[in-house]
């Protein structure tokens, strides 16, 4: 799917962006990755960690710039990984505008920019908090998640097709609870908001090869959620300081409990992998033409009003596990 390719990344300066760039320079042979981001110091830390690989451009851009999205989808782009959103819980709450310009109407821009360029598949990743949303950044990304199923008919004859990934907290990205573990370390005090809250866990390289693999099973309209395990806010304490205090603080506004991932009513039409669930759309054609569709031949409907939460979930990480993910950060 990326060897003789031509990708473009939003985002790509980001956590994510700079994995999958890394897997698929090391694993593959893209024809050229397109990094699509607005902040040029990072673009040339990018590019010094590359060593100016010339498979690599560099698109100074803003995904509010609906006529800089285009310049850069008009390249010749064979898939478009879509990365880029604003994601701080708490910066989003108190900038909701602009949570909505990029992670809303951004969204927009790329599929309009798409199928217009006739861009053959995109896809978008996505986050638990969009499921059931409290707060405005998983409320911006439920509405990035309907505009992307939808874009598939917006599409009409044209080829491009869309779909979404959606995962839960990445180790060690920007925003991760690990890095601001690590900074209270050394004072001895480690805040945690909640002693009972749990969450679903991905590595980086776990979430570039599902993403990847999404690639090559989408159809069109499919949320992608993959089999992840959970871990308890309090073992992750003890992996990383169990020498420190804990001082508890209370949830923060728009801040969860558990994280759910799929909830029941998305089951009704959810079919269960061996590695991964899949939402499937709810187009009259799709269940026409599934048959067709080896991947799916192979799946099973999950049980009804079944739920994927983080503190029900069957996988869960040790603190040893916990060490061990921590120690190769």
């Amino acid at each position: 799917m990326l060897d003789d390719k031509n990708l473009l990344v939003t985002g790509g300066t980001g956590s994510f962006g700079r994995k999958f760039v890394e897997i698929a320079l090391k694993e593959h042979n893209p024809r050229r990755i397109i990094i699509y981001s607005r902040d040029e110091l990072k673009q040339h830390e990018m590019r010094m960690q590359f060593n100016d690989d010339p498979r690599l451009r560099f698109f100074l851009g803003d995904l509010r710039d609906r006529e800089r999205v285009y310049r850069a989808f008009k390249a010749n782009v064979d898939l478009v990984i879509h990365a880029a959103a604003l994601k701080q819980v708490p910066a989003c709450e108190y900038n909701p505008f602009e949570a909505i310009k990029t992670n809303v109407i951004g969204a927009q821009n790329v599929i309009d920019a798409a199928i217009d360029c006739g861009i053959p598949k995109v896809i978008a990743l996505s986050t638990d908090k969009a499921v059931n949303p409290i707060n405005l950044y998983g409320a911006t990304k439920l509405c990035a998640e309907k505009l992307f199923v939808q874009g598939n008919s917006y599409a009409g004859q044209k080829p491009t097709r869309f779909s979404c990934v959606r995962y839960g907290n990445v180790v060690g990205s920007r925003g991760s609870v690990i890095p601001v573990f690590l900074s209270q370390r050394d004072n001895g005090v480690i805040t945690v908001t909640d002693k009972r809250m749990t969450r679903f866990w991905i590595t980086l390289e776990q979430g570039v090869e599902f993403v990847m693999r999404c690639t090559q099973l989408m159809h069109g309209g499919e949320i992608f959620v993959p089999r992840i395990p959970s871990m308890g806010i309090m073992d992750l304490v003890e992996a990383i300081t169990p020498e420190c205090r804990v001082e508890f603080t209370g949830i923060r506004p728009g801040e969860k409990l558990h994280e759910v991932l799929i909830s029941a009513d998305e089951s009704r039409h959810t079919v269960s992998l061996e590695d991964m669930y899949v939402i499937l759309p709810e187009y009259t054609w799709w269940d026409k033409n599934r048959h067709e569709m080896d991947e799916y031949s192979r799946s099973k409907p999950v049980p009804e009003e079944f739920s994927y939460t983080s503190d029900m979930n069957e996988k869960w990480l040790t603190v040893d596990e916990l060490r061990s993910m921590v120690a190769k950060l």
